[in-house]
Order: C-alpha cells, then structure tokens, then sequence
C-alpha cells in the first residue's frame, strides 16, 4: 500500500466545496481543512505511486479553484 498526503493552496473561498470535492476521490480517504501555509490536507491509500500521480495530477490539480499542490509520500 501507497499512502500519500496532497497539501492543496485554494482560491479564496473555495475551501469547502474543493474539500469535498477531494473527498470523494477514488483513493482519497481523507481530506481536511487546515489552518497554515495550505488550505486542504488529503490523505490518499493506494496501490500503486501511479495511482498517487493520477490523485494529484489527473483529479485534485484539474478542480477548479485549486492554485497549488505539493504531494508527499509516506515513508514507512
């Protein structure tokens, strides 16, 4: 199993509708607001480190109002 974090930076007031939407991502098993330099935490479990490129690439960067991503994948 993959598990991956996507840190999402939101236009102003997109916050809430981006957070569900990334919530109902297929591998996506979390996703939060957050206070600090970023406005969205997802937690993805997958796979494969393709399936953790589509999350972040393919769904999540494509919304609209999403201004940034970094993706972080998880070690142990």
């Amino acid at each position: 199993m993959v598990i991956a974090y996507v840190m999402v930076k939101a236009r102003t007031g997109k916050a809430g509708r981006l957070c569900d939407e990334i919530g109902a991502i297929d591998g996506v098993v979390s996703a939060n607001i957050v206070a600090g330099d970023v406005d969205i935490i997802a937690k993805a479990e997958v796979d494969s480190s393709g399936e953790i490129k589509r999350i972040a690439t393919d769904e999540i960067q494509t919304l609209d109002g999403v201004e940034d991503t970094h993706t972080y994948v998880a070690m142990d």
